[in-house]
């Protein structure tokens, strides 16, 4: 993949910030992929993505095995894919910054329970699919699409590395 430019790490910031909820998909013991929802902590992206966990749990034993993660993201129209690396944390300051009512759901002891940890994922690169027209003229146009046997044009699609 080519440098990103500043237009396309813009757009890919823009639409996760629209985001609040993200599927975190890992690698299970056999290869198989596991996906779940999570919160995102911090929606404005620099790059790396976090998320409140419990450690141990099955995704932090996976992420321990194979670190390779994808979290996708459904935006306000359209999808973003990111690829990335993932690493465990128990910082206390980053879990201190990034404490919320939201975590202290998940945790009986607050944010001095022993298995509160951070998921942290490092973007490698970024996919994501926008539709920039009204439903109605999407519609017309999947459907003029279908006549002259071309491809729609509702929107758009890039790859970015990161």
């Amino acid at each position: 993949m080519t440098t990103p430019t500043v237009d396309e790490i813009e757009k890919v910031s823009k639409l996760i910030e629209s985001s609040r909820i993200a599927v975190v998909t890992t690698v299970g013991e056999e290869g198989q992929l596991v996906s779940r929802p999570l919160a995102m902590q911090q929606r404005e992206f620099d790059g790396t993505l976090w998320f409140f966990t419990q450690d141990p749990s099955p995704k932090t034993e996976q992420i321990a095995l194979n670190d390779q993660v994808n979290v996708s993201l459904q935006v306000d129209k359209g999808w973003v894919s990111i690829a990335g690396t993932a690493t465990v944390s128990k910082d206390p300051a980053m879990i201190d910054e990034l404490w919320n009512a939201g975590a202290e759901a998940w945790f009986e002891n607050g944010k001095d329970d022993p298995s509160v940890a951070l998921l942290r994922v490092k973007a490698d690169s970024a996919e994501y699919w926008t539709v920039d027209s009204p439903k109605l003229v999407s519609a017309i146009k999947y459907a003029k699409a279908i006549v002259t046997g071309a491809r729609p044009d509702v929107g758009d699609n890039a790859t970015v590395s990161l």
